[in-house]
Parts: C-alpha cells; sequence; structure tokens
C-alpha cells in the first residue's frame, strides 16, 4: 500500500491510491486492510444501544469500500445508499452482496450530487476521513457534514490520537479531538463524543466515537 500512497501524494492527488488498491486486491495481488468481512464492532454497539431501525428513513454510508457497514444498516431497515471513490470497491461490493438493496454508487466525496445535501437522516463515516492527509481532510469534514438532514444523525468512527502524538507516515493517520470537533464547527451539534479502547480488536489503538445531530431548522 506504501507506495501506492506515496505516487497518489507526489501527484497531488490524494484520494488517487484507492482504486488500484481495490483492483489489486480484486485480482488478489493485494488484500484491502481495513476490509473486516462483518461491519465495524463500534457501529454494532452503537446501533445496539439505540435500537436502530428504519421505518422510511435514509441512510448514507461515506467511502463504504466492500460494503460491510453499508449491508449492516439496511439489514436495520434503513434506505441505504453507500458510496465509494473507487469503482472497484463498489463493483466488489455488488458482487459480494448480489440482489442487496443497498444503492452503491461510484460517487467523490468533493463532487456529490446537489440532492445529497441535508438529504440523509443517518450518515455514517467509518475511517475515511483518517485516509485522508491535510488537505483536504478539513474540506471533506465539511462535506460530510452537510450531507446530514435537519433533524438527522451523523456517526463518526476512527482512530484517534493526541495533539501530540505523531500521526505516522502512512495510513490510517488517527485524528485529534480538534478535528472531530470540526464536524460541529461544520454546522452540527455534538451529543456524544467518546475516546474507547480497542478492547483487543485489530489494528491496535484507541477510537474515536462521535455522535452528531444536524439542527431541525438547518437551511
Amino acid at each position: 500500500m506504501a507506495p501506492l500512497v506515496t505516487r497518489a501524494l507526489a501527484a497531488d492527488d490524494p484520494t488517487g491510491w484507492f482504486e488500484p488498491l481495490y483492483a489489486a486486491a480484486a485480482q488478489g495481488r493485494a488484500t484491502v486492510p481495513w476490509d473486516r468481512g462483518m461491519p465495524h464492532w463500534l457501529l454494532q454497539e452503537w446501533a445496539e444501544r439505540r435500537n436502530l431501525a428504519g421505518e422510511g428513513r435514509r441512510a448514507l454510508v461515506v467511502g463504504c469500500g466492500l460494503g460491510s457497514d453499508a449491508e449492516f444498516i439496511a439489514g436495520r431497515g434503513l434506505r441505504t445508499t453507500a458510496f465509494d471513490i473507487a469503482p472497484s470497491a463498489i463493483e466488489g461490493a455488488r458482487t459480494r452482496y448480489p440482489g442487496s438493496s443497498v444503492d452503491y454508487r461510484v460517487a467523490d466525496l468533493f463532487d456529490l450530487p446537489d440532492d445529497w445535501r441535508a438529504a440523509f437522516d443517518l450518515v455514517l463515516e467509518s475511517q475515511t476521513i483518517q485516509a485522508l492527509p491535510d488537505p483536504p481532510r478539513r474540506a471533506a469534514i465539511e462535506r460530510i457534514a452537510e450531507l446530514v438532514a435537519p433533524g438527522g444523525t451523523l456517526l463518526v468512527l476512527a482512530m484517534a490520537r493526541d495533539e501530540t502524538d505523531h500521526p505516522g507516515e502512512w495510513p490510517p493517520w488517527p485524528i485529534t479531538r480538534r478535528e472531530i470537533d470540526a464536524f460541529a464547527a461544520a454546522g452540527l451539534q455534538a451529543v456524544r463524543i467518546d475516546m474507547v479502547g480497542d478492547g483487543g480488536r485489530m489494528p491496535p489503538g484507541r477510537r474515536w466515537i462521535a455522535e452528531f445531530t444536524a439542527p431541525a431548522d438547518r437551511g
């Protein structure tokens, strides 16, 4: 993965390594390190606590990869759209889950359909921001915040670090509390922000689980 990231960053294309990685994985020449084959454990725990259910609500999964989180949310009854910038990721998700109710799309976070703005009752951002340097990380936070419907919820899951910690040379680049708070600065209200341990899960390290809501009167 490191050579792909190096080339993409050198070309000033910080998302340009995703498609080559997923394409190589589809050919058996690489593995996608964050593909768990199951929904994120923090998403599952949060959904149980919240008794997450659809009732006609719309959900969006940002940077969905091969679809595990999207399928889990759809299984709770939400009308789920999931997108990724990598066509090979979307093809892989459709292949892995034939007949799925999820609307899988190839899309760029920085060039999404206009009608997605403030359109989703639940937005899941799981480990996408941490795969981006800054820039464009701050711009990505703003774009994600814009997707939440009035009264809707944003759930953010990410590796965590203190401000004084070195982020490391390669993704994931764990994010700071200041970056988590940037979702609120982008127009949302923090409901709960927790830093939790890894519970023995890989990769090791602390995680953020942060829930935000959009004001009911947002424009």
